[in-house]
């Protein structure tokens, strides 16, 4: 559950709640995580067993030491990151644009836009669709081939068929009940 936020100014980090309603919610993680997660946790309670009364139980998952449990400055996971890119060999890529990363492989996988809205904490779906997508590669191929196969199936219903206006007739103010695909596959 997401209910606050820490924000670093310098050396000072305070907590509070999130900027916008949307922001406080539940987080769904798949079952591997989850199973990492709770392995990760049962180390941390054998350090904070070997570290005794040193130990601050700040109820964070990830801590600055082993010996202490304080919780981490959030700028040092950003200089991390940052630091882990470059040895990576990847292109620049900041911490943050992991969400929109994330948001674009939920979407691509199928997750409705909607779902992706509400795990990233938007207010709005436009923000989702316009900032946190990106159509992927395989996204684009998918809609190729989607796009094909809906022509195809088209075409196959009506072998042979073509359609063709009589020239002698008035334009109908009606539009033409033929859909595009049938169109397309007559051609």
């Amino acid at each position: 559950m997401i209910e606050q936020q820490r924000i670093a100014n310098g050396h000072l980090v305070t907590a509070g709640p999130p900027k916008i309603a949307a922001s406080r919610r539940l987080i769904a993680l798949d079952r591997h995580t989850v199973r990492l997660l709770r392995d990760h946790r049962s180390g941390q309670r054998a350090e904070q067993r070997a570290a005794g009364s040193s130990w601050q139980d700040s109820g964070y998952v990830f801590c600055s030491s082993p010996r202490t449990g304080a919780p981490l400055h959030p700028d040092f996971l950003t200089r991390r990151f940052h630091h882990l890119v470059g040895e990576s060999g990847l292109p620049p890529v900041r911490l943050h644009d992991l969400r929109h990363g994330a948001a674009s492989l939920a979407h691509c996988a199928g997750v409705d836009l909607k779902t992706v809205q509400t795990q990233l904490g938007h207010s709005s779906i436009v923000l989702t669709a316009d900032t946190c997508t990106s159509v992927l590669t395989d996204l684009l191929a998918y809609a190729a081939e989607a796009t094909a196969r809906l022509v195809r199936t088209a075409a196959a219903r009506n072998p042979g068929h073509r359609h063709h206006q009589n020239s002698t007739s008035t334009k109908s103010a009606e539009p033409s009940k033929i859909n595009l695909a049938e169109r397309l596959a007559a051609r």
